[in-house]
């Protein structure tokens, strides 16, 4: 069977302050975006097929960090779209036949610390139960806001998702065929709003998401620590 990850690439980085995109930035001398493609090379063998999602207006610029770095693992490049669902549904709409794909994972772009174990493990949870979404428990209190007011919520209730989340092949297609809706905030979200149940596993909380300084000085140190 084969397997598709989409890795999906759109961040203008304006949050993060920098004159490049995060995922241009670079983690360990190379890209972040390189190593989060690298993290899934060679998972389930030559049956995997990587897709990137990335502006138009910066698909020139991944071409010449790819030269200049002399990255060579196999993938093809796909425009985004306006938000991330539609870059997600621009992929599965460019994978045309379905015929031997099992399972289809989806990644943030600027996840690259995703280790080989958990990507592996939600593939076979996936492939088992349809689904597998990663999660980690909260450390922080958490509170709702209601208003002009808040309300403190049981933080052992609630968990933080990560990325990849993995799918049925056919299940994906058919959930991103409904419109988009704002609240669609992961692919999880938008499967279980075709009436299908996800199901969860258990996250790395060194899976993080590059999103502000902090988060790429850390990552720097936990690339260092485990070289």
């Amino acid at each position: 069977m084969r397997t598709i990850a989409i890795i999906v690439a759109g961040g203008s980085g304006t949050r993060f302050g920098a004159e490049l995109p995060k995922q241009f930035l670079a983690l360990g001398g190379k890209p972040i975006l390189m190593r989060t493609i690298a993290a899934f090379a060679g998972i389930g063998g030559a049956s995997l097929d990587v897709i990137v999602t990335l502006p138009a207006d910066q698909m020139d610029l991944w071409r010449d960090l790819c030269e200049r770095h002399g990255f060579a693992v196999p993938h093809r490049v796909v425009a985004g779209g306006e938000t991330r669902w539609h870059s997600v549904k621009n992929a599965l709409d460019s994978i045309g036949d379905l015929t031997g794909v099992d399972v289809i994972a989806v990644h943030d772009g600027v996840r690259p610390l995703a280790t080989r174990e958990l990507i592996g493990r939600t593939i076979e949870t996936a492939r088992r139960t349809g689904s597998a979404i990663p999660v980690v428990a909260l450390n922080d209190s958490v509170r709702q806001l209601v208003g002009d007011d808040s309300r403190a919520l049981d933080r052992s209730s609630l968990r933080a998702v990560q990325t990849p989340q993995v799918f049925d092949a056919r299940m994906l297609m058919d959930a991103y065929r409904q419109p988009f809706d704002p609240t669609f905030t992961d692919d999880a979200s938008v499967v279980e709003h075709a009436g299908h149940r996800v199901t969860l596993v258990e996250g790395d909380p060194q899976n993080l998401k590059i999103t502000r300084p902090m988060d790429l000085a850390l990552a720097e140190y936990l690339l260092n620590r485990d070289a």
